[in-house]
């Protein structure tokens, strides 16, 4: 798996942000959750590493559409930029 380093920090921040599914990273990225964890495994300190994994593991986190409210129906907030070519434009 080769990213870009603007692609790879995008899927760091996504995967950090507890509403944003792995399946949207998928629809982005055309990454599976095995192969974003490698990448943070890869990407991150062994301390940050653990930290995010107990965190996605956690009841706080909705990286997976089974724990998500049925009335969510969007991949990011309505306040974030529009999606172009599927990337979502960073800042």
């Amino acid at each position: 798996m080769k990213v870009s380093e603007k692609d790879s920090d995008r899927i760091i921040e996504m995967a950090w942000e507890d509403r944003t599914p792995f399946e949207s990273i998928k629809f982005q990225f055309a990454l599976s959750e095995k192969q974003v964890i490698s990448h943070m495994r890869r990407t991150l300190k062994e301390s940050s590493f653990k930290r995010w994994r107990k965190r996605v593991n956690s009841g706080v986190s909705q990286k997976h559409l089974k724990k998500r409210m049925p009335g969510i129906l969007r991949f990011k907030c309505n306040r974030q930029r529009h999606i172009s070519n599927n990337k979502i434009s960073k800042r």
